[in-house]
Formats: structure tokens, sequence, C-alpha cells
């Protein structure tokens, strides 16, 4: 176990053994994390024991832990239900998570009153009204609403419906509301309007459209065409809607279409709607928190933070993968859903599993899309480099930042890795790793010392280029305007003893940027920085910082699968540098080299047959 305060300890040899959510706050008392367990001694002691295989994250996670509190409950049901319940209420910044904070807008029928009127309302209430949604964008909402009021003219003004007035508003007169303040609709008219409209917004088109014709029907050879024309043009209306509503499946019921896609530290959901075989609309929600996170975790906490608030729970959710804890979630569904069977299914062929490819797609250009959005925006860019510019004290805005950090496992296969923006965008043709070649073992503050150190006696080499009219390497020729690191003041420290060394303080601004609470540290500054949460400025950092960090990871897996490979070749007798190169080249990898005959071993130079089938058992 991981040393600890006597104060964890002791909570820790307090644990019940008993189902329940464990509570984890920081040194501030913030709430940093929730979770659930069925039995809360084992699973939070887990987290501090020394394990090799901890992900980066959590290793984060632990450290900053220093106060616990758990509360128990009587099932795993229950625990599921408090645990979704404590996220929504704390959004601990280590659960994955929705990333607005704001709840999403909906489409509210207020059936409780005679005459129901149609709003926007971003929370849904238990006083006998109906909810369509949730939308990720309000003007999605309007503009649904600006349809239909044309399709089923509802009421919007405040009056108080008596069926007398004397004249009514102008809505009236341009056929956007039905006119019940002067009776030219009674009652039961009204009623049956609003049930189209609700019908017409779950899908069911079919019995509507057959209703009004028949009554289009009946109106024009009761020679009554004002109305038979009427009807004629809500039918046409209805046509071009359900027109660009494509039938995609026969599977009768409602669906959900979930996929998935990755980026950095965000993972975007795309869900397509389903009613009766129609594609009725889609949105996507980015989740945030999502590092070192599985997809079917990610998936599964989208699923129990989204069907928490969502209006309808349908008949079957589609899935890319299943999802952990998969049973438990499709009992609370259930519940959800009044005790209606809820369908968590993973489709293997047909239709089902096409729709899930198309959304998959979907979620990928989507997530691209929100990201190139943002490069693009130049006044957001603009703002946020001028944003650090006045946080940090500089002279100009700092148009070229550089971002350090460091990735390792247990001090294996230690990589750095260099990122650089410019104008607020990323110019990975400069991007640059460093295999750590100087530090043993899990030494960040060292590895980053040897990063920093290597990469300023690059641009030093860089200048005696320049002066003889050779073409030096882009990545190193200039000087960063901000550099940072990741980390707080420990690498802080390093990356000033590297700028001293290169006689460089008073020219390149160096920041630490701690994770803990999206700190800035300065040298010679005794407090720390901290922008808005919802600046420009830190948005931007935190892309910088997660950018550094991803590209750091990919260096380092490939690092780790190179010795992987290396060591289990060379464990084998008659392997050495030169057989391993040319058996990698033939067949590629490991498990090339596993499924190769004898035959096709003794192919490759310097194999004997004794080397071949030593291969052969040693890779068994």
């Amino acid at each position: 176990m991981v040393d600890l305060s006597d104060h964890l300890k002791g909570i820790l040899d307090t644990l019940p053994v008993k189902p329940g959510c464990y509570i984890m706050k920081n040194a501030s008392g913030d709430v940093i994390y929730v979770g659930k367990a069925i039995n809360l001694r084992s699973r939070v002691r887990s987290y501090f024991q020394e394990r090799a295989d901890q992900d980066r994250k959590t290793g984060k996670l632990v450290s900053q832990v220093v106060d616990l509190e758990w509360i128990v409950v009587g099932s795993e049901l229950e625990a599921l239900i408090l645990e979704m319940n404590l996220i929504k209420k704390h959004r601990p910044r280590f659960n994955v998570r929705l990333k607005d904070d704001k709840r999403y807008p909906y489409i509210k029928v207020h059936l409780a009153t005679p005459f129901p009127k149609v709003t926007v309302t971003r929370q849904m209430v238990k006083d006998g009204s109906r909810y369509f949604g949730p939308y990720t964008s309000v003007w999605a909402v309007h503009q649904t609403l600006d349809l239909l009021r044309r399709i089923f003219p509802y009421l919007t003004c405040d009056r108080e419906i008596t069926g007398q007035d004397a004249r009514p508003c102008l809505y009236y007169d341009i056929k956007l509301c039905s006119g019940p303040c002067i009776g030219a609709i009674d009652q039961a008219g009204y009623a049956q309007l609003i049930n189209d409209l609700c019908a017409f917004l779950d899908g069911r088109t079919e019995p509507i459209v057959n209703r009004m014709q028949q009554e289009m029907a009946e109106a024009a050879e009761g020679l009554n065409f004002e109305k038979a024309a009427q009807l004629r043009d809500q039918l046409q209306s209805i046509e071009r809607v359900v027109e660009k509503q494509k039938v995609i499946t026969s599977e009768e019921g409602n669906s959900d279409v979930l996929a998935i896609a990755r980026a950095d530290n965000e993972a975007c959901i795309q869900v397509f709607f389903i009613r009766n075989g129609r594609l009725m609309g889609r949105e996507y929600f980015v989740m945030e928190g999502t590092e070192d996170i599985p997809d079917d975790e990610v998936m599964g906490e989208f699923i129990k933070q989204f069907y928490t608030e969502a209006a309808v729970i349908p008949d079957r959710v589609l899935l890319p993968n299943e999802v952990e804890e998969a049973q438990i979630i499709r009992q609370w569904l259930n519940a959800r859903r009044g005790g209606s069977k809820v369908e968590l299914k993973v489709p293997r062929r047909g239709t089902s599993r096409d729709l899930v490819a198309m959304a998959t797609e979907n979620a990928v250009e989507t997530l691209q899309a929100l990201r190139t959005q943002w490069e693009a925006d130049k006044n957001k860019q603009t703002q946020a480099l001028a944003e650090i510019q006045q946080a940090l004290g500089l002279a100009e805005p700092p148009n070229r930042i550089e971002c350090y950090d460091i990735s390792n496992t247990q001090g294996t296969a230690s990589v750095g890795s260099m990122v650089v923006f410019e104008q607020g965008t990323p110019s990975r043709g400069l991007y640059r790793h460093f295999n750590i070649k100087t530090v043993v073992g899990p030494d960040d503050f060292a590895s980053m010392e040897e990063v920093l150190t290597r990469r300023f006696k690059r641009w030093q080499a860089a200048q005696e280029k320049q002066q003889v009219g050779a073409k030096p390497d882009p990545s190193f020729a200039k000087l960063p305007d901000l550099l940072i690191v990741d980390g707080g003041k420990g690498q802080l420290g390093r990356g000033v003893n590297v700028l001293q060394q290169f006689d460089l303080s008073d020219v390149v601004p160096l920041v630490g940027l701690a994770k803990q609470q999206e700190e800035l540290f300065q040298p010679g500054r005794k407090d720390s920085v901290i922008l808005p949460r919802h600046s420009q400025g830190l948005y931007l950092l935190q892309r910088i910082r997660d950018e550094a960090h991803r590209f750091a990871i990919t260096a380092h897996r490939k690092a780790r699968g190179r010795i992987g490979v290396a060591s289990r070749l060379d464990a084998i007798p008659g392997i050495g540098p030169a057989r391993r190169k040319s058996l990698l080249e033939k067949f590629g990898d490991v498990e090339g080299i596993r499924n190769a005959s004898l035959e096709e071993l003794l192919t490759v130079k310097g194999i004997t047959e004794e080397i071949a089938r030593a291969l052969q058992s040693g890779l068994e």
C-alpha cells in the first residue's frame, strides 16, 4: 500500500463490507471523485495498493486524496442512483461527465391546462406536462417549434381563454394560432391539435395523415372549402417534413442509436433518435474527464447521465460495444420506464449494425468539426492569447507556445513530448518526441530537465547552422514566446535551471501548468495564477497540455512495444540484433513470427533449423 496519512489509514481500516458510494476529497475540501461499489472496503482500498498497471489518471487522483466519505445503501441499484446524483451535484473533475454543466433544453407541452401552450424549458418537473428532448442547441429547439407552429398552430399568448374575445391577435391572422380566444376552435378541437403535435414529435405521423385526409375529403364534400384548404396546407407541410425523415429500419417501436468518437481527453457521443423506423433527429454530446478511460466505461457513464435527464426512455438502445455494468444499467432503465423492458443491444449484422456504423461516422465527423471550428475561429484564438498575456504579465501575446510532458511506465520506455502551437492552433509538423537517455527509473523531474536541455542545445545548433548558411530544423530554430511544462513547482524548477544554463531566463517566459486546480506557476511568483473556468485562455492552455500528453502517451506506447518485442526475441538463443531485424522485416511483428511455418522461418537470412525450432518453442 502507498504511503498514507494516519487520517486516511484510519478511514480505510473502518470501511464497511457493504454496498454504497464513496466520495474522495482533496486538500481544499473539494470533491474530486465519486464512485460506487458492492463492497466499499475492497473497492476503495484497491485504489491505494501499489500496482504496476495503474493508469496515470488514477495515480494523479490517489496522490490528491486527503479525505474520504462513504454512504451505505441497500443495493447495487441504489448505489448506482446515488452515484449519479452525487456526480450531478459535485461534478468531480476525475469523473467522466457531460461537458456542459448547464441543463439541456426541452420542448414542453403544458397538458395540465385547458388550452396547453408549448414552450422551451431547461428543467423537467412532474406537473402533468409532456417533454421532448433533450436538444443540444436552443436554436434547434426554436427551429423545430417554428415548423410545428405552422402545422399545428398552438397558443402562445397569456390571455385567459374564454372563447368570447372581440378580436384575435396578429398570430391568428397570419395562421400561426388557431384562435381559441375568439372561439375559432373549441377545447376538444384544440386538444386534438395538441395530441397530433405530440404524436408528430413521437414519430407517429401516419395516423395523423390518414385522419386529416379523411377530414379534408369530408370538408370538401360538405362545401367547407376554407377548412379543406387549411387541412390541405397542413398535410403538405407534414409531407415535406416526413420526406426528410428517412425510413431506415422496419423495426417497430423506438430506438436510440449511440456511438462514440475519441480525441485527446474528450469523447463525442452521437445519438440517433429512431421512432417507428424513421430517423427523427440526432444530437451530439461531449464528455470530458475521459483520459485513460476505456470506451465501454465512457459509454456507460454517458447512458447513466443522459437518461437521468432524458424525457423518453426508448424500447432499445443500440450500442457499438458492450458497456460496463450493463445488467444494473438495464435494471435502472427498466425502473425509469415504469417497469417496461429496455433492451441494450450490440447488433452484429443487418440494418441495426449499419445504423451504429453510421452514428459512429457522424460522431467522428462531429468531433473533428468541433475542433476545427475552434481552430478556425480567429477571434477566439486572439482572445485566448490576449487573456494568457494579461494573466501572466507578458509583453506580447504568446504567438508561439511550446509545451512539454513526460510519459513512462514505472520508469520504463520513458519518453518526453514537445508540441508547438502557433497563433493558437497546433503546428503538428513541428512536434517532436525525445527518448529519455540519461535518467534511470521513474523520475519525471530529471526527465523534464533532460528534454529541455536537449531542446535548447538544438536551438544553439540551429543558430550555428544559420550562420554558415545551412537549413536548420524549424522545430528548434525559433524560441517560444511561452514555454509550458506539464506539472507543478517541481517541473518548473527544472525548467528554470535549463533556461539559466542557456542564459535565456529573461528571454523565454516559463510556466508550470498543474492539473489539480488548473493552476499556472511562474518563477519567482509565490501565488499561482488561475484563469476563469470558462475563459478562452484556459481552454487553449488545456488543449495544449492535453495535446502534449496525448503525443507523449502515443510515443511511449510505441517505445514500450518496441522494448517488448526486443526483449521477447532476445530471450531466444541464437537471436541477436541482426537476426531480430531480419525477422521483423520479414514478418512484421512477434505475432507474425509466431504464426510462421518452419519453412517460412528458414527463408530468413541467418535462421537455421535449430534457431527456427527455438523460435517456435519460445513464442508459443
